[in-house]
């Protein structure tokens, strides 16, 4: 190991077992009285309170204990985001049960490698249509014996309340029987190659990790509000929804990602915790207004952005803002900041970014306009979170310092190393791809590269099995570049190809919204294929690959580059549920079109063997 950074932690309490179990009943014997969630219905955000939703949890809990269900009993949720999913899982910590949750947009297929490999004895699924995918691999889920959808909680909660009239004891035995190194849930990696690993956590995995935010005074407050559209199914979205009960923040659940920007202004969320891909696209909407703005308020807009840059920039470095600027950032703040940060809400506190890298020249333009947000790092086998910026700690190009309690180390290779009482037990059923990864000593392998700068900030450089080699011999970082180029307005996905090649090319996928106005006033047909095969678009895009190229050793620079007709998909595989691009399914599927990026070239021309 050529680096290491760590963070001290305080030493906590040892009396009580650290357990979901305790973490809920602790939440509800605090007497809050404001609200624990917020649920959409058709007459909008209706409250739920603390005592509604223990009232819930046990009789759910009660019932499952009626229908045999045990400790150590891998249970499947198969749901969007939703309050009955928030409550089913902490009915499953109340009596050891182990969840596993499963992303309503897997296929078929999916669900049944999942709860097969899971052992699962039983699901909830959300509705018909999630419950058709499990009727279609029923012959081959010999272990399944209980299958629920939301219809039917209502009765399970009623079988719950007649069973512990006559047990009023049992639902307290059992969760007194959970130990902390118990299981608490299998979470299965969606992985970007390859059949998905099943992370096994333990109660004490994630309580360790939740309760970090007992040292960070400047993260949530008990008066926050968060709204939650990350899949509950998801090791961050799972984070989140335990904080919320631990620290006593109320959480409105959002179904639907695709209606954020709405449920932003409805909500007006304090915290929101979310992926890169949702703070490009409303900058690519900022940035794209500012275009067309004309006369004075063009004008307006640039002398504001200076100033916010230069008031971001002294306090990044801890400086003072003289008084001057301070006045003249106000104005700024009232005529130009303040109507994007309306966009979000108006009242966004913390605004973290995790799951992807999220580009520097987006973090610090957020933090120009007023949004400072806290970009953290972590994968699903250290119980999601090792290491994060916060709102007064922080670096832009970072994702941060180590988090209390975690210690940080760099490989001689690279490798970003982990060791904290949140790494995972391991891979259910896979001793090989758990020895791969988790040393004897403890230290977890996190397949990232990554260094860490004086002041023990990490930086990620890019997954260290993403790394492309060029024929040339040439090591290049996709995610670099990928990034740079979804700067632009116009791009809303892209893949950067290269392994083994003769030269760096890229795939790149159009914004509809941002091309389409772009067409329009180009007096350009703007259905896709079209968009993607008219060199005028093309000479548009040429421009954000140049842009991209411009500060990239010779090796480094894209030299081809295809405008795909159709977006990157979930449906048909290609992004993850956290956006992330499955590379190989992306390569797969656009085989042709990567062909054709090498098929004309002048090898002894274009191979890069210099630098």
């Amino acid at each position: 190991m050529t680096e290491t950074a760590s963070a001290a932690s305080e030493t906590r309490p040892s009396g009580a077992r650290r357990t979901i179990a305790r973490l809920w009943r602790d939440a509800v014997a605090a007497e809050r009285l404001g609200t624990a969630y917020l649920v959409e219905t058709e007459d909008g955000w209706t409250e739920v309170s603390w005592r509604d939703a223990d009232e819930r949890v046990r009789a759910y809990a009660n019932g499952l204990l009626a229908r045999g269900v045990r400790k150590g009993d891998p249970f499947a949720i198969l749901a969007r985001n939703s309050l009955d999913w928030a409550l089913i899982d902490f009915a499953f910590a109340q009596i050891g049960a182990v969840g596993v949750p499963v992303y309503a947009s897997s296929s078929t297929r999916d669900v049944g490698y999942l709860l097969t490999h899971s052992e699962a004895v039983g699901i909830v699924c959300e509705d018909a249509e999630q419950l058709a995918k499990v009727e279609a691999v029923s012959a081959e889920l010999a272990s399944l014996q209980h299958v629920f959808t939301y219809h039917d909680l209502d009765g399970l909660a009623a079988h719950g309340r007649d069973f512990a009239a006559a047990n009023p004891t049992a639902l307290e035995d059992a969760s007194a029987a959970i130990a902390e190194d118990d299981l608490f849930t299998i979470i299965y990696t969606s992985g970007t190659t390859g059949p998905p690993k099943g992370c096994m956590l333990s109660h004490r995995n994630y309580y360790a990790m939740v309760s970090v935010v007992d040292e960070m005074d400047s993260y949530y407050h008990a008066d926050d509000l968060m709204l939650l559209y990350l899949p509950l199914a998801h090791n961050f979205g799972r984070l989140m929804l335990l904080t919320g009960a631990y620290v006593g923040f109320p959480i409105a659940f959002l179904a639907d990602p695709l209606r954020l920007g709405e449920a932003l202004l409805q909500v007006r969320p304090t915290v929101l915790p979310s992926v890169p891909r949702a703070y490009e696209k409303v900058h690519s909407a900022a940035q794209a207004r500012f275009d067309e703005a004309a006369g004075a308020k063009r004008r307006l807009i640039n002398w504001a952005l200076p100033v916010g840059r230069e008031v971001s920039r002294l306090e990044g470095e801890g400086k003072a803002v003289p008084v001057g600027l301070r006045a003249r950032h106000r104005i700024a703040d009232k005529l130009v900041f303040s109507k994007v940060r309306a966009k979000l809400g108006g009242r966004l506190r913390i605004p973290i970014s995790g799951g992807a890298p999220l580009a520097r020249e987006i973090a610090e333009f957020f933090d120009a306009i007023g949004v400072r947000i806290v970009e953290g790092y972590g994968l699903t086998e250290c119980t999601t979170a090792c290491s994060t910026n916060r709102p007064d700690v922080y670096r832009f190009g970072t994702v941060g310092r180590p988090l209390p309690g975690f210690e940080i180390a760099i490989a001689d290779d690279g490798e970003i190393l982990v060791r904290s009482e949140t790494v995972f037990q391991g891979y259910f059923k896979d001793e090989e791809a758990t020895a791969a990864v988790l040393a004897s000593d403890g230290w977890l392998r996190t397949g990232d590269i990554g260094d860490l700068d004086a002041d023990g900030f990490l930086r990620i450089t890019d997954r260290k099995k993403d790394i492309l080699v060029t024929a040339g011999g040439k090591n290049v970082a996709p995610q670099n570049i990928e990034n740079e180029l979804k700067m632009s307005q116009y791009v809303s996905q892209a893949l950067v190809v290269g392994d083994e090649r003769p030269y760096v090319a890229a795939l790149v996928t159009l914004d509809p919204d941002e091309i389409g106005r772009w067409a329009s006033s180009e007096g350009i047909e703007s259905d896709a294929t079209s968009l993607a095969a008219d060199q005028r678009v093309r000479d548009l895009l040429q421009g954000v690959v140049d842009a991209a190229n411009a500060e990239r050793s010779r090796f480094e620079q894209i030299k081809r580059f295809a405008i795909l007709p159709r977006d990157f998909t979930m449906a048909d595989g290609e992004i993850t549920p956290t956006l992330k691009l499955r590379r190989r399914a992306v390569q797969e599927h656009f085989a042709e079109e990567i062909e054709a990026l090498y098929a004309e070239a002048d090898a002894r021309r274009t191979e890069d063997v210099g630098g």
